[in-house]
């Protein structure tokens, strides 16, 4: 079958939703053993820069606590280095909230772009500054308002909708689809979306459904959340941080296309944030940033697990 996406826009499969595929689709569920094999433990020889830079544009002086959640996620998800570059008001509560964190340009193995900003809203110079980013040609995470600029991404993203923001991204290709059809069959529609696309998909819900594009199989990862709890304001934005870090700190390994890494990278983050849910919860409420201060003993934990 030819290939979804070859590097430019008019390129990719103009195929509908409704319309058959010949790919075949099994689904797994992803475990912490799963989840170990994909993250980076730093070397004694790993300096800031090696162990991955993520650049974070995010947030909005109207929803300026997205780029804080993110941020604090991705720190301690084990990246070397955070740039962040957003707005002033935003960027102020980064600085209160992370001293550590670096606002000038330079170069990054990664993006995470969008979330926290409203795609009705962005100014001009705003989106050229997200359009910038993407046409860098490293590895991208695409989030909430950065969503209406998944036509010009590159192959190396992931994309992080809700059903209501999928709904909109088929909208805007002249698709109409129901909210309630794609939480009704989420593993149809994020295929669906990674086949139309070219990007890998992170469907967020209680089963969160991750999809890539390929050009054979298709592999559907489901991450099943051990609590409700985690269905709170700023979630998904903690969600968005952990995997901009992962992104980063795998990119060394995301040059070979045709390997299934983004979406492996896409189903830690979803096992690292529900387990990071749950452990924060302990059975009870939860706020989004209470998730975000539980991913570093997460993530030791896990790792300790494996040693075992």
């Amino acid at each position: 079958m030819q290939s979804i996406y070859r590097g430019a826009v008019s390129d990719r499969t103009e195929r509908t939703p409704t319309q058959p595929t010949d790919r075949t689709a099994d689904t797994i569920e992803w475990t912490a053993a799963d989840a170990v094999s994909v993250i980076r433990v730093p070397r004694a020889s790993d300096d800031k820069y090696r162990r991955g830079v993520l650049g974070i544009r995010t947030g909005s002086n109207t929803f300026p606590g997205a780029a804080v959640l993110g941020v604090d996620a991705a720190a301690r998800t084990g990246v070397g280095m955070i740039r962040y570059l957003g707005p002033e008001v935003p960027t102020t509560l980064v600085l209160q909230r992370r001293p550590e964190i670096v606002t000038a340009q330079g170069r990054v193995q990664a993006w995470l772009l969008g979330s926290g900003m409203d795609a009705e809203q962005r100014t001009d110079a705003e989106t050229s500054l997200v359009r910038s980013a993407l046409g860098e040609g490293v590895p991208c995470v695409i989030d909430a308002g950065a969503l209406d600029l998944v036509p010009e991404s590159g192959a190396r993203t992931i994309i992080t909708p809700h059903a209501g923001e999928l709904a909109s991204l088929w909208g805007r290709a002249g698709v109409t689809v129901e909210r309630s059809s794609i939480s009704d069959d989420p593993v149809h529609w994020a295929t669906a979306t990674a086949e139309r696309f070219g990007v890998t998909v992170l469907l967020k819900g209680a089963r969160t459904i991750i999809a890539g594009p390929t050009t054979s199989a298709t592999i559907v990862i489901s991450v099943t959340a051990a609590s409700s709890w985690a269905a709170t304001a700023g979630s998904g934005d903690v969600l968005g941080g952990i995997l901009g870090a992962l992104l980063a700190t795998n990119a060394p390994f995301l040059a070979d296309e045709s390997t299934d890494i983004l979406s492996r990278v896409a189903a830690t983050a979803a096992y690292v944030h529900q387990a990071a849910s749950t452990r924060a919860s302990g059975g009870g409420p939860i706020t989004a940033l209470d998730i975000a201060e539980s991913v570093g003993v997460t993530i030791a934990e896990l790792l300790g697990q494996d040693s075992r």
